[in-house]
């Protein structure tokens, strides 16, 4: 499964762009001569990939930004006016508060289903309206396999992975005849920096841990075969995830979280 990248250009938008998977991205997008806004929270980080990145021989622009708040939408639009965007990769949808619902706040849930919903619909409707009407161009969604269950410290990080991925197949419904590909990239566990520091067990027997370059790899190949694609060594849990045992199923996920929590 390949996919032609040079039909994305000449600029791509990856939201989350500073490190891990984001990285990888760019990095692969840039050998593809395609230029690049990379957006990410933390200026440090995101220059340094900027840095290394611009060494492809493409152009690099950046964007720091919290796309928790509304004021990041309007930046990122204002530095991609003059260009034209050809793919869009949304690869910030962070759990920002792993909680279980009865002992987090709702401003913190609210950040979740920001920076998860309410801007990645704000910068794909902007993106895909006129990749619509050029009759071509690209969108991936960055998901994860915790919007196929339900577990306790992820009831809304869970939902808003749903949505996404259900998000995800309508978009591809409608703009699949019009020239435009849309993909939903379900990762599952990835040593990203990110996870890294959050402590995450990656040592539970059994467990699947994918690297962000190949995760990245994979993603790009399988832009053009949406509407979901799967990161390869998970396919297995998402078929389980689909039966009609839903309680077996979310108290089997429970344990689990709890092995990988482990080392926080």
């Amino acid at each position: 499964m390949t996919t032609d990248l040079s039909s994305y250009g000449p600029w791509a938008v990856i939201a989350g762009g500073s490190e891990g998977v984001g990285a990888e991205f760019a990095r692969a997008l840039a050998a593809a001569g395609i230029d690049l806004v990379l957006v990410a929270r933390k200026p440090g980080p995101l220059e340094e990939t900027a840095a290394s990145v611009r060494e492809l021989g493409v152009e690099v622009r950046t964007v720091a930004a919290d796309l928790t708040d509304p004021a990041a939408i309007d930046a990122i639009t204002a530095a991609t006016a003059d260009v034209e965007v050809g793919l869009l990769i949304y690869n910030a949808g962070a759990n920002t508060h792993g909680r279980a619902f009865t002992q987090g706040t709702l401003a913190g849930f609210g950040s979740v289903i920001d920076l998860n919903i309410t801007a990645l619909l704000a910068l794909t409707h902007h993106y895909a309206v006129p990749m619509r009407e050029r009759g071509r161009g690209g969108i991936l969604l960055v998901g994860s396999l915790a919007g196929y269950v339900g577990t306790s410290t992820e009831a809304v990080y869970g939902g808003v992975k749903a949505f996404s991925r259900i998000f995800a197949e309508g978009l591809w419904a409608e703009l699949r005849t019009h020239g435009v590909d849309v993909l939903e990239l379900v990762l599952g566990v990835t040593r990203t920096p990110a996870m890294e520091r959050a402590g995450l067990n990656f040592d539970v027997p059994g467990m699947h841990v994918s690297a962000p370059v190949d995760v990245a790899r994979e993603g790009l190949a399988a832009l053009a075969h949406g509407p979901v694609h799967v990161v390869s060594g998970n396919e297995g849990i998402v078929a389980s995830r689909s039966t009609d045992d839903r309680a077996r199923l979310v108290a089997g996920t429970e344990k689990v979280m709890r092995l990988l929590l482990s080392r926080r």
